[in-house]
């Protein structure tokens, strides 16, 4: 029985696990979408600053004295920090080999992103060398959980052996 649930644990791992290869790369697809985007709006931000004789950091100091100027100054220097942090993850994920994406989870940081790609993601069979790996790693992760939880729960039921041999 405890085998059992064990095996059930580690071919819910390979099952999820395996997904992660596809996963990684439709967020990076939808991640050179978000960073084309706000490159976009940062080029329409730096030809008004432009068109002003200002720098970025300049038309950013000038926006203040109302409560919406200083929001959207606010709004701005977010969607900046974004865009370098989200085209840093971009050429980070693109640079990788598929392998080499399993070792980054890290590199999936925005959670609007993510939780969009969730949403809208199909599991795919795992038929390349990555998914074959992420599978294997995922069924060994949840083989390992399961027989860890069960072995936990079961320790306080399991006999004792006293030094003389004796079982209580």
């Amino acid at each position: 029985m405890l085998r059992a649930l064990a095996l059930t644990g580690g071919l819910l791992g390979a099952a999820v696990v395996s997904q992660f290869p596809e996963f990684t790369q439709q967020y990076t697809q939808r991640l050179g979408g978000q960073v084309e985007a706000l490159e976009t709006v940062l080029a329409d931000f730096d030809a008004s600053a432009q068109k002003a004789e200002m720098t970025r950091e300049e038309a950013l100091a000038s926006m203040g004295g109302s409560v919406f100027l200083e929001n959207r100054r606010r709004d701005m220097r977010d969607t900046i920090e974004r865009h370098a942090r989200l085209s840093d993850d971009l050429a980070v994920l693109q640079e990788a080999s598929p392998l080499e994406r399993l070792t980054m989870p890290h590199r999936v940081t925005d959670t609007a992103l993510a939780r969009a790609t969730y949403e809208e993601f199909r599991p795919a069979l795992p038929l390349s060398v990555e998914g074959a790996i992420s599978a294997l790693v995922g069924y060994l992760g949840g083989w390992l959980a399961v027989s860890a939880l069960l072995a936990l729960l079961a320790w306080p039921f399991k006999r004792r052996k006293s030094k003389s041999g004796l079982t209580f």
